[in-house]
């Protein structure tokens, strides 16, 4: 079962806190960062992506990088633009996107759970971006990413969580430049927090990593090479879980640079093997139904639906990024690899059709492929499986910003 437990978080002063908060590490590159923290001091980019604050000849991986993400980090507690929470706390965290709402608590989840598997994983990790992170949390001391943990719904936590939101005013409550609304409550009562502790002991027996899982993998890591010496903070890291029923998943789509020595019309003609194709012409093509697919190609957007027989009814074979990895990716362009071949590119479904078609238009790519989301379930029984997606699978909005609630190790 879920062992969480509340922490002592550092946070914004409350009137700073739209200035802090930012967008996930992981989203942005240095140049993105550096504009987007650009005339903002108070930006937790300068923790996150510290690079910005150095010249650009700077490796980004580099021993300076880290020990200036720690400098900034001391500086805006020493500013009072941070504080240390004075007693362990439970956070709520609410995400308003176009209307819809979601609701999550931030707590300290326990490692020990993630490498027993309590906590599901659906991906492979890469060394170097969990070496990233291992360095950011060890020379700073703080855990400033937050995992993003899935639940199977329970109407108690969901009640609980709802009455301390309708009772009480959120410490912050703030429209980002996204239009995203963010609001958080602090759970400060000790009756609060032992029942909340208690209800995922008894009620949760798995959480589910949906974004977040260099983050985790590099906390565990942490915890590993202090050679048993670890601290209780130590021995958790920082997640936000949110109840499976109030999330959304969008579309995680692919641009590729060439088709592989093959003109347009041979490309349409070994497509459609495996594939039913219907010519839209100008009208874009968002799949409404699994194993349906908008393929991008000369200023033309065409329907495919996979045909019957084409791929398996496994929880792996029976996903669309599987189905369009071996019957296109692999099959005709030669792509065996997603995490390491160069030429393929991948775009959140929050960029919209369009920016697939500038990536074709422009002359960057050859082609664009729009998928159907994964859905959560899909997600729960490739996990309980065992098995994991193929990369760049599954795409949440709206993202956690980072600098609202960072824990401490130290």
């Amino acid at each position: 079962m879920a062992k969480i437990l509340p922490f002592k978080a550092l946070r914004p002063a409350a009137e700073l806190a739209p200035k802090v908060a930012s967008r996930p590490y992981d989203v942005l590159n240095s140049k993105e960062a550096k504009v987007e923290a650009q005339g903002n001091s108070y930006s937790f980019l300068h923790i996150t992506k510290s690079e910005i604050d150095l010249p650009e000849s700077v490796d980004i991986h580099s021993k300076e990088v880290y020990e200036k993400a720690k400098q900034n980090l001391n500086a805006f507690v020493q500013r009072n633009v941070l504080f240390r929470e004075s007693k362990p706390c439970y956070y709520i965290y609410e995400l308003l996107m176009n209307g819809r709402s979601q609701t999550g608590l931030v707590c300290a989840s326990s490692i020990d759970d993630y490498e027993n598997d309590i906590i599901k994983k659906h991906e492979f990790t890469r060394p170097e971006k969990e070496e990233d992170r291992i360095n950011h949390i060890k020379t700073t001391g703080a855990q400033t990413g937050n995992v993003f943990l899935a639940y199977r719904n329970v109407e108690a936590i969901d009640n609980l969580l709802g009455q301390w939101k309708r009772d009480r005013n959120a410490v912050y409550n703030f429209k980002a430049d996204d239009d995203i609304q963010h609001s958080i409550w602090v759970i400060n009562d000790s009756a609060s927090i032992s029942q909340i502790t208690a209800l995922f002991e008894e009620e949760v027996p798995n959480t589910y990593i949906a974004d977040g899982h260099h983050r985790a993998a590099s906390a565990a890591k942490v915890r590993a090479s202090l050679n048993g010496k670890a601290g209780d903070e130590a021995n958790y890291f920082l997640t936000t879980l949110f109840p499976a029923n109030q999330l959304h998943i969008m579309d995680y789509n692919r641009v590729v640079k060439d088709l592989n020595n093959l003109s347009a019309e041979a490309f349409l003609e070994k497509v459609g093997v495996d594939f039913d194709i219907e010519k839209t012409g100008e009208n874009e093509v968002k799949p409404s139904a699994l194993h349906q697919f908008g393929l991008y190609l000369d200023k033309n957007w065409y329907s495919l639906t996979a045909k019957e027989g084409t791929f398996g009814s496994d929880p792996i074979g029976v996903l669309d990024v599987t189905i369009l990895q071996n019957n296109i990716l692999d099959k005709i362009l030669g792509i065996k690899d997603q995490r390491t071949d160069k030429r393929i590119d991948f775009i959140g479904g929050i960029r919209g059709l369009s920016e697939l078609i500038q990536k074709v238009d422009s002359g960057e790519m050859a082609v664009a492929f729009s998928l159907y989301p994964v859905s959560i379930q899909q997600l729960f029984d490739i996990a309980d499986s065992g098995n994991v997606m193929p990369p760049k699978s599954t795409w949440f909005e709206p993202k956690l910003r980072d600098g609202l609630l960072t824990h401490l190790i130290n």
